[in-house]
């Protein structure tokens, strides 16, 4: 099976396609799997974000480490970009698992499209606006009325939460291409990055420390880097879910421990990731605890909680993100989380 997406970039429009046209927008062949092609393994596909990057080091780890093969699984990552839904590949049957984020499953219900979140590995999404110091851009407070690059689908997610709780208008959105370039060249300039990435090329090419905000910290906290899968994969095969989330649980706390396994096989997959970015994003996930905080804390890896879903719905919903009627428990279940972090190592 084959995948592509990114964070959140296309919207959920034109799910009809038929699964040819799926299949013929997938990415080459340049992914990760088990290292053995064992024909008692299962095999499973499951698509990230973006291209290869610190911030999936613990499905990789499970991966370099075997794992997935533990578990008697064989995976094959298959890496996004910004041109294809993964939500569309998951309901056309090309994937297996896709990586997701909280307001993506609640959109999903709103659709009536059958996916289903399992687990969720980061507690904080890293998402952030970034400025540069020193000209009054130093609060999300103060950045309203002042462009700001932003991608499209910020429209579905983060944008109306920022223009709900501090006033942002619409005719501040700027395009943003994913390149740093217009904003080191404007020192009012204003965009959206990744905690665990942006804000490290920005301070190698720009030679300077940016003012860096991370949306978690002033209230939009959804589940991000999630693990999303069918509602016919979780009711007829439930044992191969439990088994793809128990072994990318135990990869992350690996990857926590000793990311170079992972790291070999980024880099693979992505020549053009360096050591330094992956040491970076690895740094800050654990400086923020982006994976252990939250109901991590007390649940482990990987956990969630019908209070922080309803505490985000709630939220999204007073945004205007969403309808209030929307079923929201629909997008998520606790069937396979929430154990103790010892059970998963141990095993």
């Amino acid at each position: 099976m084959n995948y592509i997406n990114r964070r959140q970039f296309i919207q959920y429009s034109s799910l009809a396609i038929s699964t040819s046209i799926l299949t013929s927008c997938a990415t080459p062949d340049n992914s990760n799997s088990t290292a053995k092609n064992n024909k008692n393994l299962d095999k499973v596909t499951y698509g990230t974000n973006w291209y290869a990057q610190g911030e999936h080091g613990g499905f990789y780890q499970a991966i370099a480490t075997g794992i997935y093969e533990d578990y008697g699984l064989d995976v094959t990552i298959k890496m996004g970009n910004a041109q294809v839904n993964g939500t569309q590949l998951l309901v056309g049957g090309v994937i297996d698992f896709y990586m997701g984020v909280s307001i993506e499953a609640i959109n999903s219900v709103e659709a009536g499209i059958p996916t289903i979140t399992v687990a969720a590995i980061f507690q904080k999404d890293p998402q952030v606006l970034i400025a540069h110091p020193g000209v009054g851009n130093d609060s999300l407070e103060q950045l309203k009325g002042k462009p700001i690059l932003v991608s499209p689908l910020s429209e579905k997610g983060y944008w109306s939460f920022l223009r709900a709780k501090f006033g942002y208008t619409d005719d501040q959105r700027r395009p943003y291409n994913f390149s740093v370039a217009p904003f080191l060249l404007d020192k009012n300039s204003i965009q959206q990055g990744y905690l665990t990435s942006e804000p490290f090329t920005i301070e190698q090419k720009g030679g300077f420390k940016p003012v860096v905000m991370l949306l978690a910290d002033a209230g939009y906290k959804p589940y991000a880097t999630t693990i999303a899968t069918t509602t016919k994969m979780v009711e007829e095969n439930p044992d191969l879910v439990q088994r793809f989330v128990d072994a990318s649980i135990k990869g992350w706390y690996s990857y926590l421990e000793n990311p170079e396994p992972a790291n070999q096989l980024i880099k693979k997959d992505n020549p053009e990731m360096t050591d330094e970015l992956l040491a970076y994003s690895l740094e800050k996930m654990k400086e923020y605890g982006i994976i252990t905080s939250g109901d991590a804390a007390t649940k482990g890896i990987g956990a969630m909680t019908d209070e922080r879903w309803k505490s985000f719905f709630d939220a999204v919903v007073e945004a205007g993100i969403v309808k209030p009627d929307t079923n929201y428990k629909e997008g998520y279940t606790l069937q396979f989380v929430n154990q103790e972090a010892g059970n998963i190592i141990n095993n």
